[in-house]
């Protein structure tokens, strides 16, 4: 099996992805995924429903957004299975807002325990981190601004919203003013303020 990042928006698969999408005997992947890679298959595509990976055929090429090793499928892969990476967001915000990747931490709020992401998010604030921050519905810009004032921590807060998309916007506000977001396709930097 080949786990494949088509990336975080429109217009940034790699080479190696193309290559893995045009070649595949059978292709597998969320809607989203398979849009983004749509014209590059050129054989039977299905939505992927089994995210475990289980029930899929080994000469499968699963389509994963954003980065598989980035809060994707890339933690299902098996030894045998290649995985190809993508552009992630967590890339893009950098490049956006010029951060070296290496000044910042990632946290997965996403589908997770939320105290244990909290306790994460305060101990690299407290260690000087910049934080990236993929959300959950129930932790997301406005709980994470409300949860970082309770604390006593007043920072920026960047929001990424639709990266790589035509409509990509970039909003920075701060715990003590929350910003509202328009989309569920966002993603957060706190800076640490160091």
């Amino acid at each position: 099996m080949k786990i494949v990042g088509v990336s975080a928006g429109p217009n940034l698969l790699t080479e190696e992805a193309i290559s893995a999408i045009e070649n595949a005997q059978v292709i597998f992947g969320s809607k989203r995924a398979l849009e983004l890679a749509k014209e590059h298959i050129k054989c039977k595509a299905s939505i992927l429903t089994d995210y475990t990976l289980k029930m899929l055929p080994g000469n499968a090429v699963v389509l994963s957004t954003g980065d598989p090793m980035l809060s994707g499928l890339g933690k299902y892969a098996k030894p045998e299975d290649k995985i190809i990476p993508g552009i992630s967001s967590l890339q893009l915000a950098c490049a956006r807002l010029h951060l070296d990747i290496e000044d910042i931490s990632v946290i997965t709020a996403h589908s997770r325990d939320i105290e244990v992401v909290k306790k994460r998010l305060l101990s690299e604030l407290d260690h000087g981190k910049n934080v990236f921050l993929l959300p959950d519905s129930s932790f997301g810009a406005p709980e994470v601004a409300e949860f970082l004032k309770n604390h006593g921590l007043f920072r920026e807060i960047v929001v990424c919203q639709e990266l790589g998309y035509p409509d990509e916007k970039i909003v920075i506000g701060t715990s003590e003013e929350p910003l509202s977001v328009e989309t569920d396709m966002y993603c957060i930097v706190i800076t640490s303020n160091e």
